[in-house]
């Protein structure tokens, strides 16, 4: 264990303090490392206009350092997508011992995802992708105002997805229709890839 920095007493963003009610939220948007990745390895060929951008994400990625500070005394629970948006989404709910039903189109999107045409590659990467270092988070729906200005403050966009509901672990992400998705998840550190 590397010990690199302290947080005040009562601030730290942890993953056990997602309420019933909170709002979830995205920084940025998911996918372009899991493109990059997927580039690289031969899976795809992403046009050169999208190439750098993505390939950025996945080698040198911005941790949202700044927004995590600033989300201290806002934020109930957080966390950065490192294993895929679903699949952190859920350390938090499994932590906290909360469910949550997520809006598939409200997550953002890279315009290289917008260009792919492949629906399927493009919901692997926004909801399981990860290296993106994105930071999900969940606030009281009472501050909601209070997360938009800090958006506007930071220039860096900020996208309420869903809510955070009674029950244990389950994450239900909805399509346009309203119709549960396929169960995503994440990255496994502890399954053999």
């Amino acid at each position: 264990v590397t010990l690199i920095g302290e947080v005040p007493a009562d601030l730290a963003l942890r993953r056990d303090g997602a309420q019933t009610g909170d709002d979830v939220w995205i920084s940025g948007a998911t996918g372009e490392a899991a493109l990059a990745l997927a580039h690289l390895s031969g899976r795809i060929e992403l046009a050169e206009p999208f190439r750098p951008r993505c390939i950025e994400r996945l080698e040198a990625p911005e941790p949202r350092v700044d927004l995590g500070g600033r989300l201290r005394g806002l934020a109930n629970s957080a966390i950065d997508v490192s294993d895929g948006f679903a699949g952190d989404l859920m350390h938090i709910l499994e932590r906290s011992g909360v469910s949550a039903r997520v809006r598939y189109e409200s997550l953002p999107r890279c315009a290289a995802l917008a260009n792919l045409g492949d629906p399927g590659l493009e919901q692997r990467c926004v909801l399981s992708g990860g290296d993106d270092y994105e930071l999900v988070f969940t606030a009281s729906a009472t501050r909601r105002n209070d997360v938009e200005r800090l958006a506007r403050e930071l220039k860096l966009p900020l996208a309420c997805t869903g809510t955070v509901l009674e029950g244990e672990g389950i994450l239900e992400i909805l399509d346009p229709s309203g119709r549960p998705l396929p169960a995503a998840g994440g990255f496994d550190h502890f399954k053999q890839h």
